[in-house]
């Protein structure tokens, strides 16, 4: 497993950020650079479960391990879903179960450093090294705009 990280700065306040993020119809669009209509289902409370999905029901399901508004998210990863049902832990899953992606937000001035840093199994860095730069900058025209 290899950490990754990404960093980028926006114009525009943590909770303008935040709220990018995390709302449904901005998520959406953000997360279009890993899957065109990816979405997610949950109720976004810590401790709560989150469903990552595709348009076909499969992606993958997670803990919200800790929520900070406007300054931190954190999700732990646990399993695939599959025709929107979760799967048990199979080997293959074994591989990433338990890993994190954390989001850290960082104010001064009216700009916001957003933080990602991912665990990511060596199959996966080359796809998150190309699209979570373009989810970021989705995020921060979002943001900015």
């Amino acid at each position: 497993m290899e950490k990754l990280e990404f960093k980028i700065e926006i114009n525009a306040p943590a909770n303008k950020v935040w709220n990018v993020l995390w709302e449904d119809a901005t998520y959406r669009k953000w997360t279009t650079a890993f899957c065109e209509g990816s979405y997610a289902v949950s109720n976004w409370n810590e401790g709560d479960t989150i469903h990552f999905l595709s348009p076909s029901g499969d992606g993958m399901y997670s803990k919200i391990h800790k929520k900070i508004d406007n300054k931190f998210m954190s999700f732990n990863h646990i399993g695939n879903i599959k025709d929107y049902k979760e799967m048990p832990i199979d080997e293959e899953t074994k591989n990433w179960t338990d890993s994190f992606e954390n989001y850290e937000l960082s104010e001064k001035n009216g700009k916001t450093i957003v933080t990602v840093s991912i665990d990511a199994l060596e199959q996966y860095v080359s796809f998150f090294n190309s699209t979570m730069p373009k989810a970021m900058e989705l995020v921060k025209n979002l943001s900015e705009n």
